[in-house]
């Protein structure tokens, strides 16, 4: 199993999947006219084609910003203790004393 893809290997796969996604949607409608569709059935199916295409490259580019995000995130040095989030027995709100009914 190959191991993590740095940003740049997954972007070059991400536009390789958008050459050959705007490759099959000039290549179909060919074909399908080829087999005699309609002008109208092979425009449709392309501009369909077009369509899923272009919400894909969105969704990549999106999916490649997040783990850029990510790894400049792992690579960032980590803050103190007091730079946690979240809430805990040390956070200045009232307490009661250990298990006792509050009442």
């Amino acid at each position: 199993m190959p191991g993590p893809r740095t940003p740049s290997e997954t972007q070059d796969s991400a536009t390789d999947v958008v050459r050959w996604a705007v490759f099959s949607c000039v290549l179909v409608p060919v074909v399908l006219l080829w087999y005699g569709t309609s002008l109208a059935g092979a425009a449709g199916t392309a501009l369909g084609l077009a369509a899923v295409t272009a919400v894909c490259r969105i969704l990549l580019r999106q999916s490649e910003r997040c783990a850029a995000r990510l790894l400049d995130e792992e690579r960032a040095p980590h803050r103190g203790r007091r730079h946690r989030t979240g809430s805990g027995a040390h956070r200045g709100g009232r307490h009661s004393g250990g298990n006792t009914p509050v009442g």
